[in-house]
């Protein structure tokens, strides 16, 4: 992480001289020094030796060595955040999740049409995902804490009173579902959390901040890694035991009751807390339609999305769980939950698969 008041540097790594240059202007304009660039990562490699940067930007398909094997050598050698910049088609979506799944901090698509313009557009978030990459904790969550360190497990203040259970709640069934919300480093934080929950877990649902085309790329990744079922939600998906279902890119995801099933409604509408799809917009369909039935876990990420709608999980009697800081990228979601008294649990990454299978197991009124 970089050190608060010292200018962020970074290197451009992009086969494109034309890329490079616009990247370069646009990042020097936003305030970032970008202290090198190179055509590919055999010369950038050379060119970091000298002077180590803050954050990489870095091409995916490239000459001599592509992106992914140069990002597995930086994770390796040194592990640095790196913002990577694709193409916005399928098969770089699929190589984008692979590169997040790496290690990546983020990422920024390029368009194939409209290349220059999207170049010279300052709002197009590159400085933004640069700046936020140089505060990302790119090491975190790679191994277990020690018994008794600050990383295990700790219980946050209880709430002074719980307001009545929301609208809707189905306290009545014994369907149990979890709730998952995140943002920056968060295609890793899922990834190790769903690898270790069984074929047999409750019915799963996701908001990952993430663009559409990408989220499809996410759940068939996660499909062929995962035990459970994993496919992008389609309007009226059931939520059933063995299933996860990932909130579409550019689509808010809602929970629903029809009868004695709970199923999503995958919808558009406006940007909340500035993201479609938003967790707060998840969290709050379940808090009302779920209620103390459900679990609801806040991972890294950049923000406060998901913080209020987490708390109003807990106020129904959901248990709840955040991520600690020291295995969050980025711990801005978790934090602002933990602040709100939204969280019961605050735990290590490597600990939140078996904290949610437990937390499912709970007879209800002893949930939370």
């Amino acid at each position: 992480m970089t050190p608060a008041g010292k200018p962020i540097t970074a290197i451009v790594v992009d086969d494109s001289a034309v890329v490079r240059k616009h990247l370069t202007e646009l990042l020097t304009a936003g305030g970032i020094d970008v202290i090198a660039t190179a055509q590919d990562p055999l010369f950038a490699w050379t060119k970091m030796q000298a002077r180590w940067p803050d954050v990489v930007v870095l091409d995916v398909e490239m000459p001599r060595m592509d992106g992914i094997t140069f990002l597995r050598q930086i994770m390796t050698e040194r592990p640095t955040p790196v913002v990577m910049c694709s193409t916005l088609t399928a098969a770089g979506a699929t190589t984008t999740m692979q590169a997040l799944a790496e290690g990546a901090v983020s990422f920024v698509t390029k368009p194939k049409i409209g290349l220059r313009e999207f170049l010279d557009d300052g709002s197009n978030g590159l400085v933004g995902a640069v700046r936020a990459a140089a505060r990302a904790n790119v090491g975190a969550g790679r191994s277990r804490p020690a018994p008794g360190s600050a990383a295990t497990p700790r219980v946050a203040k209880p709430l002074l009173q719980r307001p009545p259970a929301a609208q809707g709640a189905m306290a009545e069934t014994t369907d149990r579902l979890i709730a998952i919300g995140s943002s920056t480093g968060g295609v890793q934080a899922i990834e190790t959390v769903l690898r270790a929950l069984p074929r047999t877990a409750p019915g799963v649902i996701i908001v990952q901040h993430m663009p559409e085309r990408f989220t499809g790329a996410f759940a068939t990744r996660l499909d062929s890694l995962c035990q459970m079922e994993v496919r992008e939600a389609q309007d009226g998906d059931r939520v059933i035991p063995g299933r996860v279902l990932i909130a579409p890119g550019a689509r808010h995801l809602k929970l629903l009751r029809s009868g004695a099933q709970y199923v999503v409604s995958v919808k558009d509408g406006p940007l909340v807390n500035r993201h479609k799809p938003s967790v707060d917009v998840m969290f709050r369909s379940v808090a009302q339609c779920a209620g103390a039935n459900a679990v609801g876990a806040i991972l890294t990420g950049m923000g406060d999305d998901g913080a209020r709608g987490l708390l109003e999980m807990r106020q129904v009697g959901a248990a709840t769980v955040a991520q600690d800081e020291s295995s969050s990228v980025v711990f801005g979601m978790p934090k602002a939950a933990i602040q709100l008294g939204a969280v019961r649990d605050v735990v290590h990454l490597q600990d939140i698969a078996g904290w949610l299978l437990s937390a499912a197991a709970e007879p209800v009124a002893a949930a939370n």
